[in-house]
């Protein structure tokens, strides 16, 4: 049946097979809807209220300006002071962090000058903002907190664990500088927390989490997972740091279906090229269908994004069948990051783990948006659905939305600035892992080049070459990336290593369940 909805190019366009429109209308009008249900565990436990809650905790909410605790954190705090490992879906906005930190500062003996409590986050300005947070509500209560990120001296931070900081909030690279330095120890670690977990899973993260792993206790500690989005590499990759995790869904109706968020960015007409691309810089899907309504925009849309580095192809009327089949094969097998294609051309096509949907223009035919939209957000995936527009699409979208009861939220077009940002952060995480790689010969070798790299940022020619480097080191690794299958099974740094002083550990990950 697949088959033959595969060859059959030349079909009306709006019959697609396999979809039925008001379902899947029904489908994103219930995941929407503010009243869905909530998921829990099979044995949850009760919700907790701030009435009932030690003065303590009511102080500390009081400083932090908190007047009632939030649905994740009355849901979530009874789990994570019964020591039960788990994972929490909620919007980003919720209130996670105090989620995690009311009861993480209840369980820190704040007389045992040790690290206790471990947050990891994929950004310095995360780690910054959770830091701030867990200061304001421990006041008074002994407990030394130390935000721990890149780009900044070792001083301060050193000097925090020389004290003894008790919760440690950091990105994963810097941690595990500490840790390789020794200035950071995880022995008498209790809680390990992931915030913006489907961020750290990522491609670009990975590797240093694999790594901190390592310097994790033999023992049971309790893991906690906080994310917006569970896509399906998440909730895989999660068994490796967390014991048989609970799930604790608060935007969902069933643990099976997520959520498919809604989402269109304003772009100029002229520029719509250049948009797509700061925007895929900035969402950085793990795969996409990107829909144009032509064949010859799919045709322009695929040039685009190859000339710019990404793995892209396309699929349209105009293929030859062994070019179609050629194309498919590699969209089965997950070898394929960038599906261009028109309606027609991607009928039948059922790719179970795509990220994103991503409409360059919004469809003809009102009905086609779900089709398109329902494309993500399945087999137990969280998905977003992304449309470009320009002012006078923006109205046409409006009406669609209206008509199947869409929650569509308007998102801000990523700036050169905001992109130069992200890609900069993204190409130091990778240099850093990078780098701790090295054995002490290759260490001794690149210092050859210290001098002419100080030389070259010195002049505007060679700041262009030092640019050029980069951007080819940032293209050859976030767009042509090894899997995280082969990351989990690369050899450690220690077997890598031929100087230097040993880890503490074996080069193999230590299981803690």
């Amino acid at each position: 049946m697949q088959e033959k909805q595969e060859h059959s190019e030349n079909d009306d366009e709006t019959d697609l097979a396999s979809i039925d429109s008001r379902e899947l209308a029904r489908k994103d009008s219930d995941v929407m809807s503010p009243t869905k249900n909530i998921v829990e565990p099979d044995n949850a436990l009760p919700v907790v209220k701030k009435a009932d809650l030690p003065d303590s905790w009511q102080q500390a909410m009081a400083r932090a300006g908190w007047a009632e605790l939030t649905p994740v954190q009355s849901r979530a705090i009874p789990y994570i002071m019964a020591g039960r490992d788990l994972m929490v879906q909620s919007r980003t906005g919720s209130g996670k962090t105090g989620a995690f930190i009311l009861p993480i500062l209840e369980r820190i003996n704040p007389l045992q000058d040790a690290c206790q409590a471990l947050v990891l986050v994929p950004t310095r300005e995360l780690a910054q903002q959770v830091s701030q947070d867990a200061l304001t509500l421990a006041e008074g209560r002994g407990v030394r907190v130390v935000a721990v990120y890149g780009g900044v001296g070792y001083g301060p931070q050193l000097e925090a664990f020389r004290k003894g900081a008790h919760l440690v909030v950091g990105t994963p690279g810097r941690v595990l500088d500490h840790l390789l330095r020794r200035s950071l120890s995880l022995a008498d670690l209790k809680i390990l927390v992931f915030d913006e977990a489907d961020r750290l899973l990522s491609m670009g993260f990975y590797p240093d989490m694999l790594e901190v792993r390592r310097y994790l206790p033999a023992r049971r500690i309790n893991g906690y997972m906080f994310s917006a989005t569970f896509p399906l590499r998440v909730r895989q990759l999660a068994k490796q740091f967390l014991h048989e995790p609970d799930f604790l869904g608060l935007s969902s109706d069933n643990v099976h279906v997520v959520e498919t968020e809604h989402s269109y960015y304003v772009v100029p007409g002229m520029d719509k090229d250049r948009s797509l691309v700061r925007i895929i810089e900035v969402e950085n899907p793990d795969s996409a269908i990107i829909f144009c309504n032509t064949k010859d925009r799919v045709h322009y849309v695929k040039v685009v994004l190859q000339r710019f580095g990404y793995d892209a192809d396309e699929l349209s009327a105009d293929l030859s069948q062994k070019e179609r089949d050629k194309v498919l094969t590699r969209v089965r097998q997950g070898k394929l990051r960038f599906l261009v294609a028109t309606d027609v051309a991607a009928r039948g096509i059922d790719i179970p783990e795509l990220s994103h949907v991503v409409q360059y223009e919004p469809p003809e035919d009102p009905e086609l948006y779900i089709h398109r939209a329902g494309r993500t957000g399945r087999a137990g995936a969280s998905g977003e659905a992304i449309v470009l527009v320009n002012e006078m699409e923006e109205l046409k979208l409006k009406r669609i939305a209206r008509q199947y009861h869409i929650d569509l939220q308007q998102r801000p077009l990523p700036s050169d600035e905001d992109v130069a940002a992200i890609v900069a952060e993204r190409a130091t995480v990778f240099l850093e892992t990078k780098q701790r790689t090295r054995d002490k010969l290759q260490t001794e070798r690149m210092q050859r080049f210290i001098p002419l790299a100080q030389r070259l940022s010195a002049s505007e020619e060679g700041l262009a070459l030092l640019a050029m480097l980069l951007d080819d080191e940032y293209q050859q690794t976030m767009h042509n990336p090894p899997s995280l299958e082969e990351l989990g099974t690369r050899p450690s740094a220690d077997k890598q290593q031929s100087g230097g002083k040993k880890r503490r550990r074996s080069g193999k990950p230590r299981s803690r369940k």
